[in-house]
């Protein structure tokens, strides 16, 4: 199983210096990738004021990732996940072709749903069939991307013919990973993307019944699901060993270590530790010093290396 690892992305401690810090140990220690998140904006009241909790100061992953390609040379670039409504699709097409030429072609691209409604309003989309939606979408980028003269006529998307460069550096695209919970997302992702990325809420003790209804549709569909991949997004919680009725990933280093041993067996190909989740290192009363140090110290014990 590859081992990646979340550059800071939320809280205080999300900041250029500290993303470049972060991604360029992970590329010295071994580390498979580096990851972001997309989120455009939080509740600042009612019923999503939680999530305001935990996303605050997030930076947009792709100009990130861009920032990082630069002062990286090896490790892989990934965002889990930007979320296809919010964005036209010759939009992101030309974004993450670039970004695929800026990276030497280290870019992953992991697409989503979304599912905060106050993101949905501001972007002006609506909610409603964004699975019909994602369909289209993954057609118009992949005509974007992969034909001479790009044209796609669609319920929700329209592109007439048209010259659309550069193409990708990775043939013939960048990976796709599909992200989603609820099981018409799990199987668009064996029909559609080079794999699958779980969720910072995914249900990690059943994550193995998600990777397989993935590995069923690809079959179903006539495709390798061996070639597949299965990214999880680890929210490491580092705390004290022996924790009463400790969750998956949290716990001393230790612990969480052989936490990825089960999640192998369970069928994850790549997983990225990402610290983002943790309230001590990214809430409102996180001390960004304390968690750059927490961080690097998680760094080194979770380095592939060792």
């Amino acid at each position: 199983m590859l081992i990646g690892f979340a550059v800071p992305v939320a809280g205080a401690w999300a900041t250029p210096a500290n993303q470049v810090l972060i991604a360029q140990q992970a590329e010295e220690l071994g580390y498979h990738s580096v990851w972001t998140l997309q989120r455009l904006l939080v509740p600042a009241a009612g019923a999503g004021r939680e999530a305001a909790e935990n996303y605050r100061n997030v930076p947009d992953p792709l100009v990130t990732l861009a920032y990082l390609a630069g002062r990286t040379e090896r490790v892989r670039l990934g965002v889990a996940i930007v979320n296809m409504p919010f964005m036209a699709p010759p939009v992101l097409a030309k974004q993450a072709a670039t970004l695929d030429h800026v990276s030497g072609g280290r870019l992953d691209l992991g697409l989503g749903l979304g599912w905060m409604p106050e993101e949905f309003a501001a972007a002006g989309v609506p909610m409603e069939r964004r699975g019909a939606r994602a369909e289209e979408y993954l057609a118009a980028l992949r005509t974007l991307w992969g034909d001479e003269v790009s044209e796609y006529h669609g319920e929700f998307y329209d592109v007439p013919a048209s010259l659309a460069e550069p193409k990708p550096l990775q043939y013939p695209e960048p990976p796709i990973l599909l992200g989603g919970t609820a099981e018409p997302a799990l199987r668009r992702a064996g029909r559609l993307a080079a794999g699958w990325v779980s969720s910072s809420r995914a249900d990690l003790a059943g994550i193995g019944r998600s990777i397989d209804v993935v590995r069923e549709e690809a079959e179903k569909a006539g495709r390798d699901a061996s070639a597949l991949r299965f990214v999880c997004r680890g929210a490491v919680r580092v705390r004290e060993a022996g924790l009463p009725d400790r969750a998956p990933l949290t716990g001393s280093h230790e612990e969480i270590r052989a936490d990825f041993d089960d999640l192998a067996a369970r069928g994850v190909t790549e997983l990225f530790v990402d610290l983002n989740f943790d309230p001590e290192l990214t809430g409102p009363d996180a001390d960004p010093w304390d968690s750059m140090f927490l961080a690097r110290e998680a760094l080194q014990a979770f380095a592939p290396r060792l």
